[in-house]
């Protein structure tokens, strides 16, 4: 079957040849078809086989008529990162070429200035994320009421980022009448029933099995033992002894072992970048295009970069943490093998990954070989290493060794303090004998220098002596205790002579 037989118009054949592509991925040939019948689709295929270029085409076709209104988009697009969202807009780019489209890309980490005016002007296409899509409405920016056609790609990933709160509400905002189409390489159950909300009498597209991988991936595990520096060795010696390694992507868990990873790759002397979702979107789309033309060859990225990404040359995925869910494996080492093309994924696995790793095994419906030897090879001092050491190399405290914290004894612990006589100046300073006054009568002497209420145990006057130096100190009246001896002695006065 060729792309001529699928209805497309002439001005997309045009461009789909100029392209270089003359037969229609399974996916594109049985979902076009339908999408130009104005019908909801729901497509289920392996990541890499063309489920962007499955919707693209046929709206390009369906756009040829009709015409853009201020704020009100014609088409919509959602896209759960930017990188994704970027590269849709790539798509349209490259078959569009014949068209006179107006496309714009609202998503976080650019200007609102200028999207807004793209949006005024009148867009035909409009790509977003979620959460920028509705900044943009709050403001009174962007109406959605002309939206013919909605498409929700990555419907999985927007339930694990939590965008189906964002998502049920945008599409109560578009017409009821619109045509929706929902793209995934995965199906969850929770998916599911969300499409079956959105949807309205859907054809089920499933070219491949849910969740499977490529038949061009070569996937194996390697065992290591302990984590952080034992772990970027083994991946060292991955990466020095790959075959035919031309670039690779080197998948973390989280943000900041790719960030650490990244350096360590660095000071070792490969050529590395990173790429994770705290970096800016100049820095993100700096390292992805720096990686895509060659320029660097590794990159470290967390599984931002796992989901759709497009980049046809990647011969090797590097899985150094194994994935807490299941389905990000699948999307993980679908970035190689694509088109295809052959590639080779590893995976790095530890004592304790087994929970996970059982669960991939399950999703993909086949056991995943293992290089030089399983977990039981591993040496026996491995196993037995303290877990306060691993505890601290797998957060990243290489600057402690293998020290580690000193225990701190509680204070009742220490039998010197509870012993220790106090000292001269924590003794209450009024019953220190040098100050008393000399000639003090009894009532005249300062309170606190009374015999009677000086405290017997010397604990508690070191404890009140604090307390009454962290207080604020009383505003003396005269001389106050300080008073000259000379001054408290009793004024005799002789009588005067009775006045003659």
């Amino acid at each position: 079957m060729s792309f001529a037989e699928l209805g497309l118009s002439e001005k997309v054949l045009q461009a789909v040849s100029a392209a270089g592509y003359t037969t229609p991925t399974p996916i594109q040939a049985q979902a076009i078809p339908h999408v130009l019948a104005r019908r909801d689709v729901l497509g289920v295929a392996q990541t890499g086989t063309g489920k962007t270029a499955a919707f693209t085409l046929p709206m390009l076709t369906r756009l040829e008529q009709g015409r853009a209104r201020a704020r009100m988009p014609r088409t919509l697009i959602l896209e759960p990162t930017r990188e994704l969202a970027a590269q849709v807009v790539e798509n349209f780019e490259r078959y569009g070429t014949n068209h006179k489209l107006n496309v714009a890309l609202l998503i976080g980490g650019v200007s609102f200035a200028d999207q807004d005016a793209k949006i005024t002007r009148g867009v035909d296409v409009l790509i977003a994320t979620p959460g920028r899509l509705l900044d943009h409405f709050e403001r009174g920016k962007l109406l959605l009421t002309g939206v013919e056609l909605l498409v929700i790609d990555e419907a999985d990933r927007m339930l694990d980022m939590g965008f189906i709160p964002d998502i049920e509400r945008i599409v109560k905002l578009v017409p009821f009448t619109r045509q929706t189409l929902f793209f995934s390489a995965t199906m969850p159950p929770e998916i599911q029933r969300l499409a079956d909300d959105f949807l309205h009498n859907p054809v089920r597209i499933e070219v491949a099995r849910p969740a499977s991988t490529a038949s061009t991936i070569a996937q194996r595990l390697v065992a290591t033992g302990g984590e952080g520096h034992e772990k970027r060795k083994t991946l060292r010696g991955l990466i020095r002894g790959a075959v035919e390694l031309r670039n690779g992507l080197i998948f973390c868990n989280r943000k900041r072992d790719v960030a650490q990873l990244q350096r360590s790759l660095a000071n070792h002397g490969f050529n590395v970048a990173a790429l994770h979702g705290d970096m800016d979107q100049r820095a993100r789309m700096a390292a992805l295009d720096a990686f895509r033309s060659g320029e660097v060859p590794l990159l470290v990225a967390s599984d931002v970069a796992a989901r759709g990404l497009d980049i046809p040359a990647v011969s090797h995925v590097f899985n150094f943490d194994v994935p807490h869910h299941a389905e990000d494996y699948v999307h993980r080492i679908g970035r190689t093998g694509r088109a295809g093309r052959s590639g080779a994924a590893f995976t790095l696995v530890g004592r304790g990954d087994e929970k996970a790793l059982a669960a991939i095994e399950s999703l993909i419906g086949q056991p995943i070989p293992w290089a030089d030897g399983d977990l039981a090879s591993l040496p026996e001092e491995e196993e037995g290493a303290p877990r306060e050491r691993r505890t601290r190399e797998r957060e990243g405290r290489s600057k402690r060794g293998e020290r580690g914290r000193r225990p701190e004894r509680s204070r009742e612990a220490r039998p010197e303090e509870r012993a220790r006589p106090p000292r001269a100046e924590e003794r209450p300073r009024a019953a220190r004998p040098e100050e008393r006054p000399r000639a003090a009568r009894p009532e005249e002497r300062p309170r606190a220098a009374r015999p009677e209420e000086r405290p017997k145990d010397p604990r508690r006057a070191a404890a009140r002596r604090r307390d009454e130096d962290d207080a604020m100190p009383e505003a003396e009246i005269g001389l106050g205790a300080h008073v000259p001896a000379f001054l408290l002695r009793p004024v005799v006065l002789k009588k005067r002579k009775e006045r003659e």
